[in-house]
This record gives structure tokens, C-alpha cells and sequence, in this order.
């Protein structure tokens, strides 16, 4: 039986539309049952209507963290959702909401984690001066941008880049990142042991 994934979306919708074409044709074993947002005209929700995907947007006006998130979980649940992921998701996830969808929700992360965690990730690369920042596709939990790591990408920085360039490929390496990813989890028979992922394939045990 496929894996039921239920995306959970603030921005355009890109990555959603990559992860539902890797779904659709095969590649990972697993379908996009619910595509969740926070912003009324969120992309992703144009995308998984225009894929028949059933989408809805969640108004987190008046609402706490903890009573948003409730709501999320409900939506979640009622689509039977086996695994979450977050495409550019912008609100922090609550505790009990982390708990309740424990090793069973990515995110992705615009740089190679641990380095430039949080906001403007593209910005920091450049700031600092490194060679190579990329993708990184994690297990969430508790702390913004920290689980335990599935996937990375890396990409170059180059002497011309701006940040709009630097972002422009990074992006694109995020649309490969995210269906391998999912692509690995699902087929790997993941377990997490401290702060590795392992992956029990056919072959023997695998840490990635």
C-alpha cells in the first residue's frame, strides 16, 4: 500500500508539485493524500487542485500555536496520513504537534545542516564565504531546523553568485532533494538511532 504524505505549505508550491509528479509516475511509493496551508492563496494550493489533490487552507487568525496546530493534525488525520512534510512551511511546529507525528515529518532546509539554520539561509552562505552550501531534507523536531538529517544536496557557491542567483540553484537542487528523499525514506525502513537516520534495506543496515 502506498504511503499516504500529507504536504503542509506556506509559499509557491513548487516542491509540492515535484513531489506529487515523483508520486504520480511512480518513482517514490506514495501519494499525496492532503495539501494543508496557512495563507489563503498559497501556491501549493493552486498546484494540488490542479492534481485533483484535495487542499485547504487553514486560518491561523486568533489561534495559538498549540489550538493551530490541533487543527493541522485533525486535517491530517482525517486524510490518514502516514508521513508529513513541510514545503516551505514558515510557522514553527508546537511540541505536541512534533510529538504526535514523531520521525514522521520532513522538512527541507535551504543549506547544508548544521550551518545556517533559520532565516535567509542564502544570505548567510554568502556573508560567511563558503565554497558549498546546498540542501538538506530532516526529520523535525523540536528545535527550528535540527532533526536528524535524511538527503543533502550540495551546491557551489561561486565568486559571481548574488543571492537571488545562489537561491535560483539551490532551489532547483531542492526540487531533486526532496523526492530522493522521500523516495529513501519510505523504501529504507528507517529507524532513528541518537541523531542518525538508518536506513534497513535489503542489503543490511545503511546510515545515511
Amino acid at each position: 500500500m502506498a504511503t499516504r504524505i500529507g504536504v503542509v505549505s506556506s509559499g509557491r508550491g513548487e516542491n509540492t508539485r515535484y513531489i506529487i509528479e515523483a508520486c504520480r509516475c511512480g518513482y517514490v511509493p506514495g501519494e499525496v493524500a492532503v495539501v494543508l496551508a496557512d495563507q489563503q492563496e498559497a501556491g501549493a494550493l493552486r498546484i494540488a487542485r490542479d492534481y485533483g489533490i484535495k487542499a485547504a487552507f487553514i486560518d491561523p487568525s486568533g489561534l495559538s500555536r498549540a489550538e493551530y496546530d490541533a487543527l493541522l493534525a485533525e486535517q491530517l488525520d482525517v486524510a490518514g496520513v502516514d508521513l508529513v512534510v513541510l514545503t516551505g512551511y514558515m510557522r514553527i511546529l508546537s511540541p505536541q504537534f512534533v510529538r504526535r507525528f514523531k520521525n514522521r515529518t520532513m522538512n527541507i532546509h535551504p543549506a547544508l545542516l548544521p550551518a545556517f539554520r533559520g532565516m535567509d539561509a542564502f544570505q548567510q552562505a554568502l556573508d560567511y564565504g563558503v565554497r558549498w552550501t546546498g540542501t538538506t531534507v530532516h526529520l523535525v523536531d523540536e528545535e527550528v531546523d535540527h532533526g536528524p538529517i535524511i538527503y543533502q544536496v550540495p551546491v557551489e557557491v561561486r565568486d559571481s553568485d548574488t543571492r537571488e542567483s545562489l537561491k535560483a540553484r539551490v532551489q532547483e537542487a531542492e526540487y531533486r532533494a526532496y523526492p530522493e528523499a522521500l523516495k529513501l525514506f519510505i523504501e529504507g525502513r528507517p529507524k532513528v538511532v541518537g541523531r542518525r537516520v538508518v536506513f534497513e534495506g535489503a542489503d543490511g543496515a545503511e546510515e545515511r
